[in-house]
């Protein structure tokens, strides 16, 4: 037997919900305890221990991030009304992920896991779109309001001098609905250098885009940002590597994306990049199939499962019903943090295990090992569909042989 990896440092580790709660301990006990003298600051983000805490524990959390610099999260609740009713919540609570990234201010680059067996949707897509998502503000830290008489609607800034400034939003003559939304400018210019700063590591091109033909004062700001931090900055460094930045509209960014043959980074404000993530990540086979790394200027880094609870496979679970639901991004999420802890430890040993499982897992899926989701979508000519205990163990064996070869 040989002896498993030490830790120095702990990662902190972000428990979740539902069917991706289920996995992340499967993925500990069956690929992780086994190799590794796992050291975890451990924070149950689980809904009922948010509710009982009255959410001041996904607080605690994210200053733990800053503490460690390292983080690992599974898949949490947002809980909307039909979730408040189900578990019997205090209140609505906001979503964990937004009070993180509002915390730690980064922004969240996702990247599609590529295997030889599944060809993406888009069929001029051989590379993959790294879509870069601003994880501060906007709609996620929103205030809304739902009007039920007539009235006045205003937008309404007080400075701390006195200053009133007032705009007219509406003057509603029937019920409707508002709300208002902000960002700070310190937060976009973190935003763009960290683009360009992963676009000189990846050696991609780059592009930005919002609607700024519409939002002339909001989306705008975010161009203006870019543009004079890329001019000042980064121009000759892209120059002498030979990569480029561009700016396009929203709508005129997702036609080239769907004729472009990839290998690019799409730099997206916070709602944009939460919607054509997901895109990207179906369009290449799966929401399971995506990497997702919160990467803040400070140099904290918080790793997570870009899908979300599996609700519906935890309700088959409940029952006692076999799932086969895909473990693959939460493996990625570990093996992430714990590269990274490894990189910034100096223990070479945690960066090669993080490399040899990702590897396992890839090569479990091209040899026709696979779950549910990805049957209809795999050119493999003999599958044998598992389930997620099954597939992990599957994984398993292939690290086992690994790492025994090896040493």
């Amino acid at each position: 037997m040989l002896d498993k990896i030490k830790m120095e440092m702990p990662l902190v580790e972000i428990d979740g919900d539902e069917m991706a709660r289920i996995m992340w301990h499967m993925v500990k006990t069956l690929l992780l305890e086994p190799y590794i003298d796992l050291k975890t600051d451990y924070y149950d983000l689980g809904i009922q221990k948010r509710d009982e805490t009255d959410d001041q524990i996904t607080i605690e959390a994210a200053y733990a991030i800053k503490k460690y610099g390292v983080g690992v999260k599974c898949a949490t609740i947002t809980p909307n009304t039909d979730r408040v009713k189900e578990y019997k919540l205090k209140k609505a609570w906001s979503s964990p992920n937004g009070t993180i990234r509002s915390i730690l201010d980064g922004t969240v680059f996702r990247t599609p896991i590529l295997v030889k067996s599944i060809k993406p949707t888009v069929k001029t897509w051989s590379k993959p779109v790294t879509i870069a998502r601003h994880a501060y503000g906007d709609i996620y830290r929103d205030v809304e309001y739902i009007i039920e008489e007539p009235g006045k609607a205003e937008l309404v800034f007080t400075s701390n001098n006195g200053v009133v400034s007032r705009q007219i939003i509406h003057v509603f003559k029937k019920p409707g609905i508002i709300l208002g939304m902000y960002n700070l400018t310190e937060s976009i210019e973190n935003f763009a250098r960290a683009c360009f700063e992963h676009a000189l590591y990846k050696k991609q091109n780059i592009m930005f885009s919002t609607k700024d033909t519409v939002s002339k004062k909001y989306d705008h700001t975010f161009k203006n940002i870019f543009q004079e931090i890329f001019n000042n900055e980064y121009l000759k460094r892209f120059e002498e590597t030979g990569i480029s930045y561009s700016y396009t509209l929203i709508d005129d960014a997702v036609a080239q994306l769907v004729r472009s043959e990839g290998g690019f980074i799409w730099a997206c404000k916070n709602y944009d990049g939460d919607v054509m993530s997901d895109l990207v990540a179906s369009a290449n086979g799966s929401l399971a199939m995506m990497t997702s790394v919160l990467v803040s200027p400070q140099g904290y880094y918080e790793y997570e499962a870009a899908h979300g609870t599996v609700q519906r496979h935890y309700y088959r679970y409940l029952k006692g019903l076999i799932t086969s639901t895909n473990p693959i991004a939460i493996i990625f999420a570990w093996t992430g943090a714990l590269r990274k802890r490894g990189q910034l430890d100096g223990i070479n040993s945690l960066v090669k295990f993080a490399d040899q499982l990702e590897d396992c897992a890839i090569k479990t899926i091209d040899e026709g090992f696979i779950t549910k989701d990805l049957a209809s979508i795999s050119n493999v000519t003999e599958k044998h569909i598992l389930n997620t205990e099954e597939f992990l163990i599957e994984i398993g064996k292939c690290l086992n042989r690994t790492i025994n070869k090896i040493n």
